[in-house]
């Protein structure tokens, strides 16, 4: 089974129709295969999409995704070991400069064996990661 990792950019992509990105997501979306498929997020990642949409129509379904992928077993939570290399990388400017919640997506990823995200930030291709769209 595949896992693909959820990121900001994606999900955001997906809930706002005007979203610049929001036809390729759904596109990849589409296309990525009916089973097979394991998504998993950070609570990290999810907290920065409730930030995002607190003054958009979408906010509650952020708040119920969070709240499925918990059900699910599927919203990741960073040990506190993964936090400290984030804040490293963080600090180094590693994969491009890219943002604390990236650092602990990338870091979360490399502990589970993840290697596609859903997004096309290029710090995630940066880190070494294949983004889908």
């Amino acid at each position: 089974m595949t896992t693909i990792f959820l990121d900001t950019v994606g999900l955001l992509a997906l809930w706002d129709d005007s979203d610049q990105w929001h036809a390729q997501a759904s596109a990849a979306m589409h296309n990525l295969p009916a089973a097979g498929c394991r998504f998993v997020s950070s609570a990290w990642v999810l907290m920065e999409c409730g930030n995002s949409a607190a003054r958009t129509p979408y906010r509650r379904d952020v708040a119920q995704f969070r709240q499925e992928l918990a059900d699910f077993g599927n919203l990741l939570v960073p040990t506190d070991d993964e936090e400290l290399l984030a804040w490293a990388a963080y600090t180094a400017g590693e994969a491009g400069e890219a943002g604390i919640v990236d650092q602990v997506s990338f870091a979360l990823m490399r502990r589970l064996g993840i290697t596609d995200a859903f997004t096309n930030d290029r710090h995630f291709t940066a880190a070494g990661f294949k983004v889908l769209f």
